[in-house]
C-alpha cells in the first residue's frame, strides 16, 4: 500500500522513479559497507518509501518552478515527520522508519527534522542521504536543471564530513569507481 502511495506521489511531484533509483543507488553503498541478509532486504523495500510524507504537501508546492518562501521551505521540511506518522502505526513497516524520518539529517547537525549529528543519525539514513542527493542532483526538477554525473560525484565528495557521513561517502565513491553504480541516463 505505501509503495503504491509513493509511486503515485512521484507522478504528482514529477520525480517518477526517484524512489527506485535511490534504492538502486543505495544498495551498492550498503554492499561496500558490508551489509547483507536482512539489512539488504529492508533497504530494498524501505528506501523507495523515504519520501512518502510528501503526500501531505500541497501539489503546487512540489512542482513550483521558482524559489520557495520561508513558509514553503518549512512545509517541505515537514515531509520526513509526516512520513514517519504514516509509517509508525504499521508494524510491518517499522524498518522503514530510519529511512523515512532521518534521510535529511546532515552529518554536521544542520539537517532536519531533529538536527542529529554524526553517528546519532541512523546508518540507514546516512547511507540513503548520499544516494538521495546524487539522484536529486542528476535528475531534472521543476525548479532546476540536472547536473552531470561527474559534477554530482564531485559535489558528494566535497560534502563528506558536512552534509554526508564520510564512510557512506567513501563507500559511494568506491562503488562508483568500481562500476557498481551506473551513470544516470542523459
Amino acid at each position: 500500500m505505501l509503495a503504491s502511495i509513493a509511486r503515485a506521489l512521484e507522478e504528482r511531484d514529477q520525480t517518477l522513479g526517484h524512489g527506485a533509483r535511490v534504492a538502486a543507488l543505495a544498495e551498492p553503498i550498503a554492499l561496500q559497507l558490508g551489509w547483507d541478509g536482512d539489512r539488504l532486504r529492508a533497504l530494498r523495500w524501505a528506501a523507495p518509501l523515504h519520501d512518502v510524507g510528501k503526500v501531505k504537501l500541497r501539489p503546487q508546492l512540489l512542482g513550483k518552478p521558482g524559489p520557495l518562501t520561508l513558509e514553503e521551505v518549512a512545509e517541505i521540511r515537514s515531509h520526513p515527520a509526516a512520513g514517519a506518522r504514516l509509517v509508525t502505526p504499521l508494524r510491518r513497516f517499522h524498518d522503514a522508519l530510519p529511512y523515512v524520518l532521518f534521510h535529511h539529517e546532515r552529518w554536521d547537525g544542520s539537517g532536519y527534522p531533529a538536527g542529529l549529528t554524526g553517528r546519532r543519525i541512523p546508518i540507514e539514513a546516512r547511507l540513503l542521504a548520499v544516494a538521495d542527493a546524487f539522484d536529486a542532483m542528476t535528475t531534472e526538477r521543476p525548479y532546476r536543471q540536472a547536473i552531470s554525473a561527474p559534477a554530482a560525484i564531485a559535489e558528494v565528495g566535497r560534502c563528506a564530513g558536512t552534509q554526508f557521513d564520510p564512510a557512506a561517502t567513501e563507500a559511494f565513491l568506491s562503488a562508483w569507481d568500481e562500476g557498481e553504480i551506473e551513470a544516470p541516463a542523459a
